[in-house]
């Protein structure tokens, strides 16, 4: 079979099943080990080789390590140093340290121990980002500490790569101070270079004006740092990684980055598709229970650990830590890069790296269920064992403030500068707990219930800020507010038309569309950049602002019905495109 038939069958494999394992929510990596797994020697045998594919698509990895240097800013890595140096690398050791003794336990030597627990340590970075992003949960404490100690193990693949073929039976003899200077000054090289010759060059490259040029630069950048580490004897992964470092802060990072993902995710895909295809199934079925046994060890293991950190680290709440747990419990891609160079350099016999790299491909195709199980389980733990609400002591504020999030916490702090009184209420015990760590005083209290209200001064206070996010709990509120104590002027934050129509259908009449001034504003400045006069930009403004507020006003009638939206936005566009025609500068006024 020629290159190109092969290359069509990759490319169907990969369109068929990575959409249906993303739609079924295992994500992109599982749907590219699946591929490989069907169209390989296990599956229907369309292609009987995978090694000289997969030399080949290891560029990915280079590649995608490329990026994660460019993401790494020094800066960044300060802010998030707690949780990433850490509880990132405490996670890294003692599971690696639990792993190793569980597999030295069985029989296995030493040093092959420690090389396994620590990989297998490793969680799936794509899986666990993607799964927690579409689950909305990503800026939760537990998703933040998920994101922390991710970020720690990708850092840790380097040294992982980098000593891997000192291990080795073949290699590790002949390893010698001569071999490590020229290692070592291999890497200062490449930092001297990366800091003070590439970004002259990128600038001379950009300044031709050729964009294909610039991606071809972008690509001797990442391959030439790659061969410069080969060449002496280490990985090529780790000369990438130290090409993005030197990068990070400069002015090409996002255009860099921007040029090489599409390579990065094409090989990164076909890589896992070349894993996938040797992934011994045989063995699945010629000893499932000692698979499953790896799988139980290695899930039940590293949920452990996790819980144990999270809490002793006090970065999540019982709940949360399990939560955190359920979703890093399983080992992630590098397994399969840091099992193939070990295999390369005999450092884990192969038989036992394909039952291990079958055990990684079970765990990471059994996260998604054990994440739902773990969800289900902590809210049910939640509610068994809810946290009361805060006894709200009589206030006579003049101000309430329901929703304390990033638009309440805005509102609170120009109060407060204007010497105004207010209590705040927020029924999110995580954000109750992260605004009280920075001095702020909350209530963790439900703002539609009455007896709250009371609490909060309702009778006494003038205004009622609602900045809810939820449309319904804002909705709900605003009507419990309006029942009680009419007196009181509400000011509502609506998170789009939606919800304004809803608030203003139950007689909310001061309610702003959260990014509606700033998207006005915006637009202001990008016309008084462009050379427009400032009495002009102003007008546009107001036009512009005055037409909406009234086509929002229209549409509240028949805001559930999309056909009569359409055709409202239609006509609307059209009255504005004719009002600032009539209303031009320059034109005689009728």
């Amino acid at each position: 079979m020629d290159v190109l038939q092969e290359s069509i069958i990759y490319l169907l494999a990969a369109i068929v099943m990575v959409p249906i394992s993303r739609r079924l929510g295992f994500g992109s990596v599982l749907g590219y080990l699946v591929a490989g797994i069907l169209i390989g020697p296990a599956g229907f045998g369309l292609i009987g080789e995978a090694e000289h594919v997969l030399h080949f698509a290891e560029l990915g990895v280079v590649f995608l390590l490329f990026i994660i240097g460019l993401e790494l800013q020094p800066s960044r890595l300060w802010v998030l140093r707690k949780m990433v140096f850490g509880l990132g690398a405490a996670q890294v050791m003692v599971t690696g340290v639990a792993i190793a003794a569980v597999a030295w336990a069985f029989g296995i030597s030493p040093i092959t121990a420690i090389v396994i627990g620590l990989i297998l340590a490793l969680s799936s970075t794509a899986l666990v980002l993607q799964m927690l992003a579409e689950s909305k949960q990503l800026n939760t404490t537990y998703g933040r500490a998920a994101f922390s100690t991710l970020l720690f193990q990708d850092l840790a693949v380097i040294p992982l790569i980098a000593i891997m073929p000192m291990l080795g039976s073949e290699t590790g003899s002949e390893l010698d101070l001569q071999r490590v200077l020229v290692m070592a000054a291999t890497i200062i090289g490449l930092i001297a270079a990366g800091r003070y010759l590439l970004r002259p060059v990128l600038q001379a490259v950009a300044n031709a004006q050729t964009p294909e040029l610039f991606t071809g630069c972008a690509l001797l950048v990442v391959l030439g740092a790659a061969l410069a580490m080969q060449a002496v004897g280490m990985s090529m992964v780790l000369g990438a990684f130290i090409a993005g470092m030197m990068l990070a802060d400069s002015e090409f990072r996002h255009q860099l980055e921007a040029d090489i993902a599409p390579f990065k995710g094409l090989l990164l895909g076909l890589f896992f598709i070349a894993v996938g295809m040797t992934v011994n199934l045989g063995l699945l079925v010629a000893a499932p229970i000692k698979v499953l046994i790896i799988v139980v060890l290695l899930m039940g293991v590293k949920a452990a650990v996790l819980v144990g950190l999270a809490r002793l680290f006090g970065v999540c709440d019982r709940g949360a830590s399990w939560r955190f747990a359920g979703a890093m419990a399983q080992s992630g891609e590098f397994a399969f890069v840091l099992f193939a160079i070990a295999a390369r350099n005999n450092v884990v016999p192969a038989e036992l790296i394909d039952t291990l790299i079958l055990a990684v491909a079970v765990s990471m195709l059994l996260t998604p269920f054990i994440y739902k199980a773990t969800e289900s389980f902590t809210n049910r733990m939640q509610s068994s064992d809810a946290r009361e609400f805060d006894e709200v002591d009589d206030h006579h504020d003049e101000v309430i403030i329901a929703g304390f999030g990033r638009v309440g916490q805005i509102v609170a702090r120009m109060l407060r500068a204007d010497g105004r009184t207010f209590t705040a209420l927020d029924i999110d015990t995580s954000q109750v707990d992260i605004v009280r760590r920075y001095g702020n005083v909350v209530h963790y209290a439900d703002a539609s219930r009455l007896d709250v209200l009371r609490s909060a001064g309702a009778e006494h206070a003038k205004v009622f800020v609602l900045t809810i996010a939820n449309i319904e709990a804002s909705v709900h509120t605003a009507e419990s507010v309006m029942q009680h104590f009419p007196h009181l002027k509400i000011i509502a934050r609506a998170r789009n038309r939606r919800h304004a129509h809803k608030l203003l259908n139950i007689g909310v009449k001061h309610v702003y569309r959260e990014t509606f001034l700033s998207s006005v504003a915006m637009t202001e400045r990008a016309l008084l950049e462009l050379g427009d006069e400032a009495d002009v930009v102003e007008r546009i403004r107001e036009e512009f602002v005055e037409s909406d507020v009234q086509l929002l006003k229209e549409q509240q009638i028949f805001y559930d019905s999309e056909e009569q939206l359409i055709q409202s936005v239609k006509d609307a566009a059209d009255e504005l495109d004719a009002l600032m025609q009539n209303s031009s500068p320059g034109e005689d006024a009728d």
